[in-house]
């Protein structure tokens, strides 16, 4: 995927939702951070909304887990989740039904890309070929581009919900053991290990 950022009005806000780190650049070219506070999924989306001058709190790695904590720990006032288009969790609606003004505002879209001839190579040779999910969405379009695949196909995961786009592919599934880039890595670390086990 490609990203693009997007220029909509931005509702005033007094703390700000950001479920992935690409929402943060777009979000601050429309509404400057300001020292405001910014719930963030994990750590590497909060990295990059303190490096953007927000205060954050970082959440468990995934938005499902982070509602609850944005509503043991909201300070008042308006909330705003910056996103992309196409979203994992209804944020907005889990905090309106727990009595929290939230709004959303799209910020960017995640444009489909088709996989470059190097990679559509590795899938049609004859070694393994390591592959970290992020997301259920990028699961869902790698599945489509890797139908045919030849290669044998070590997937990594980042969730169940990442994993089960690609159920129907023929590969070793090792789901990361918890909702984070480190997680993936370690997963992909146990497929190497089972391939030079094997």
């Amino acid at each position: 995927m490609a990203i693009a950022a997007l220029a909509p009005r931005v509702s005033a806000a007094d703390a700000v939702i950001f479920t992935s780190e690409n929402a943060v650049a777009p979000f601050v070219a429309l509404s400057p951070a300001t020292g405001r506070l910014a719930w963030c999924v994990g750590d590497r989306t909060a990295q990059a909304a303190a490096a953007a001058g927000f205060r954050t709190r970082a959440g468990p790695g995934d938005a499902a887990r982070l509602v609850p904590m944005i509503v043991a720990g909201h300070e008042g006032g308006r909330l705003i989740h910056a996103r992309g288009h196409h979203i994992a969790a209804d944020i907005v609606t889990e905090l309106a039904r727990a009595g929290l003004n939230a709004v959303d505002a799209v910020v960017y879209e995640q444009c489909d890309l088709a996989l470059d001839a190097a990679a559509q190579a590795l899938l049609a040779g004859p070694s393994p070929v390591l592959v970290p999910l992020f997301s259920p969405r990028s699961a869902a379009l790698f599945a489509q581009q890797a139908r045919d695949a030849r290669a044998p196909l070590l997937l990594a995961p980042i969730s169940a919900a990442a994993a089960r786009p690609c159920s129907g592919l023929n590969a070793r599934v090792e789901i990361a053991r918890e909702p984070a880039a480190g997680a993936v890595l370690d997963a992909l670390g146990r497929l190497i290990a089972s391939v030079d086990a094997g």
